[in-house]
């Protein structure tokens, strides 16, 4: 389908380069989303008059990022759609004379309609489980921010040496799909890689453990007693805490079901839905320390190395940072309600 209207310069570029490159007018029509005559003309104009400027009035300061600067960029991105932006600025600086910032990347990006989105990281949803999650939502769609503060959270999660599964952001364009790729539905190529487990609040950041991939109901009741109990005794010492935690077979084995009862008089165990990372704020936590890790100088190579950025980049999340992450609980809930218990961007 055409375009009306002026075409803006990126636009103008991105024919002539493509029309440059070989391709015809039909696939540069088919590629770029203009019609044919509209191809012709641009790249006849170009021939002959070497004109590629729209006639659009240019106001405010010039851009820092020119069309062949923008026309780097999307090779950039076509390259490596998961790189960050921090990855995509120092990758455009080089051999260029006039260097860019993130900010200004990111503004530039946005501009050519590109954006950053997650493929959904919740796995594909039964009948039963979507039900759950419904009901869930709906039951806690009156709490208040300060209900929410009662909660603790918690949850596994794995660092590999590359980038960890499904919780990188893909640049797509805006007319472009994104394949959700859910989890559990292609097989993942094995990395090495470091599990944890994190525990945090609104009003404290927990512990975060190292533990082993092979976590049992055994070793799930240590890391309780050791790191659960401390945290909700001394941050809710009026015994009106929620602990939260997954749907894991270890989460709900029996002896550690009884440990809860056991401690019923100290706090209390959120009921929580099936497949729910989305609500869960410690996801955004997990993200803050990715990103922190991807855009060091020196990206961990080894175990220890790892192990030793994800602890750092934990100890290192802003009080702000976690107690924003606590108070976005009722958007979540409603982005569950609205999706009718399916899976949300969260």
């Amino acid at each position: 389908m055409g375009k009306k209207g002026d075409l803006s310069n990126f636009e103008r570029g991105s024919i002539v380069g493509a029309r440059r490159s070989g391709l015809s007018i039909s696939k540069t029509a088919e590629l770029l989303g203009f019609s044919r005559t509209t191809i012709s003309r641009v790249y006849r104009e170009w021939s002959e008059k070497n004109k590629i400027s729209s006639k659009r009035q240019s106001c405010g300061r010039k851009s820092l990022v020119d069309v062949r600067g923008q026309m780097k960029m999307g090779r950039l991105i076509q390259d490596d759609k998961k790189a960050t932006v921090a990855e995509i600025t120092t990758r455009y600086n080089q051999d260029v004379q006039n260097t860019i910032s993130e900010r200004t990347a990111r503004r530039t990006l946005k501009q050519m309609g590109y954006s950053g989105r997650r493929p959904h990281r919740t796995p594909i949803l039964s009948a039963n489980n979507r039900r759950l999650r419904l009901q869930f939502a709906q039951a806690h769609r009156s709490w208040s921010v300060g209900e929410w503060k009662n909660v603790a959270w918690s949850s596994e999660t794995r660092f590999q040496l590359q980038r960890s599964n499904g919780r990188v952001k893909i640049w797509h364009e805006q007319e472009e799909s994104l394949d959700p790729s859910p989890l559990g539905t292609q097989a993942q190529p094995a990395a090495m890689g470091l599990t944890v487990w994190g525990i945090f609040s609104w009003h404290k950041l927990g512990s975060l453990v190292s533990i082993d991939d092979s976590l049992n109901a055994a070793d799930y009741l240590r890391l309780v007693a050791d790191h659960v109990l401390p945290f909700m005794t001394t941050v809710y010492p009026s015994a009106d805490g929620c602990f939260q935690q997954g749907n894991a077979p270890f989460h709900k084995d029996e002896v550690v079901s009884s440990w809860f009862q056991e401690h019923k008089n100290q706090f209390s165990v959120l009921h929580w839905p099936p497949q729910s990372p989305d609500l869960n704020p410690i996801e955004r936590l997990w993200d803050v320390i990715e990103r922190e890790i991807r855009v060091m100088d020196g990206q961990p190579t080894n175990l220890q190395q790892l192990r030793e950025a994800v602890m750092s980049g934990w100890s290192r999340i802003s009080e702000e940072c976690f107690r924003h992450a606590v108070e976005s609980m009722p958007q979540r809930i409603e982005a569950v309600l609205k999706a009718n218990g399916g899976p949300t961007r969260y």
